[in-house]
């Protein structure tokens, strides 16, 4: 039997569920949700919900504060208020803990994304399947109760001291069963996002925020398709550098812009650490388009073809906007790879632009 409250408890998470994905758009833009990421939840703020209020006014029927006294007198223990009543209507927000696992389920509606069949397979020892074995020894919190009264009704009845009249078991030591499993060698597919991100002078902090938060979001889905997932944070300006989260996402340098070096740093990281037999690879490059010559374009492009695609499930190339930005990059990829199913490139305008971009890396299933 349902309870009540579990019926409340489901209706309250589906109209939590429809406010997501009416307003996924300016969630995905808003920075604010990342910030109050746990392990495996996110807070969102939701304002679109009513709180539960009081009514105050008259009872006809009696009740509670109906006794004595006139319009506002103090309670007992308080003084008298000063000062008017407001009449304008409070904002209520509710901060809704949501489960990394549903808010990528939410994305992948609302961006109708397709599964990701995993490419390459590695054999991982885990324990997996369901509790089918039984066994004489364990924990008494795997105690099988059914097979242990059984055993010992069996017993009693082959002993004779088992009495129709007064049937009661007394299961002793030897009758106990419990529940068991088994370790299995249970293929799992893995995964490795690279992040690429150009650090030099012309992305300014919008311009990371904006790749910070696109991030979040390539993350969220990725995990969802992949249970061993691990990330590598790669920064360049003319030379690259292999870093850490925090310092991805807030290190600004003043350098010149050279791509190569960081697709070179990739390159070694694929042969060194992740074989293409064993895992997903997804390296994904954001800059604002700048690079310091054609022959490095050429360069990258050449790099791509031979060393990075054939290792790939996908290489994405996102461009965000910026004041100084020139935006040629994006051009010289489509120019020689648009034709190349393993190539996905994509403007990021501004925060409004990445609902579209992480549509564009995801929307191909690979």
């Amino acid at each position: 039997m349902v309870r009540r409250i579990d019926t409340d408890h489901t209706r309250f998470r589906e109209i939590v569920r429809g406010r997501i994905k009416k307003n996924l758009k300016k969630f995905v833009s808003s920075g604010e949700m990342i910030g109050k990421r746990g392990d495996r939840y996110v807070s969102i703020p939701i304002p679109q919900i009513q709180l539960p209020k009081f009514r105050f006014g008259k009872n006809p029927k009696g009740g509670v504060g109906q006794g004595e006294g006139e319009k506002g007198d103090a309670v007992d223990g308080q003084e008298n208020g000063s000062g008017e009543a407001g009449d304008a209507e409070g904002r209520h927000v509710l901060e809704v803990e949501v489960g990394l696992d549903e808010l990528a389920e939410i994305l992948g509606e609302e961006l109708e994304l397709p599964r990701i069949e995993p490419k390459g397979r590695k054999i991982l020892s885990s324990l997996g399947g369901r509790w089918k074995g039984i066994r004489n020894v364990g924990p008494q919190s795997l105690k099988h109760f059914k097979r242990t009264f059984r055993q010992a009704l069996k017993r009693q009845i082959s002993a004779g001291t088992y009495d129709p009249e007064n049937p009661v078991i007394i299961p002793i030591p030897e009758d106990r069963k419990f529940k068991s499993r088994k370790e299995e060698m249970i293929p799992q597919a893995n995964a490795v996002i690279i992040y690429m991100m150009d650090v030099s002078g012309s992305m300014g902090k919008e311009q990371k925020e904006i790749v910070r938060i696109e991030a979040f979001w390539l993350d969220t889905w990725l995990r969802s398709q992949y249970r061993n997932l691990e990330v590598e944070y790669i920064v360049h300006d003319a030379v690259a550098h292999l870093v850490d989260r925090e310092t991805f996402f807030h290190l600004r340098e003043s350098g010149g812009t050279k791509i190569s070096s960081a697709f070179e740093l990739c390159d070694r990281l694929i042969e060194q650490k992740y074989s293409p037999l064993e895992w997903n690879i997804y390296p994904f490059h954001f800059s604002d388009g700048d690079n310091w010559s054609s022959r490095d374009s050429e360069k990258c492009v050449r790099l791509l073809k031979e060393r990075i695609l054939p290792c790939v499930n996908q290489f994405g190339y996102g461009q965000v906007k910026s004041a100084y930005g020139s935006g040629q990059f994006k051009k010289d990829l489509d120019a020689a790879l648009g034709d190349d199913e393993r190539v996905v490139t994509s403007d990021i305008p501004d925060r409004d632009g990445i609902l579209a971009s992480i549509k564009d890396f995801l929307g191909k299933g690979r």
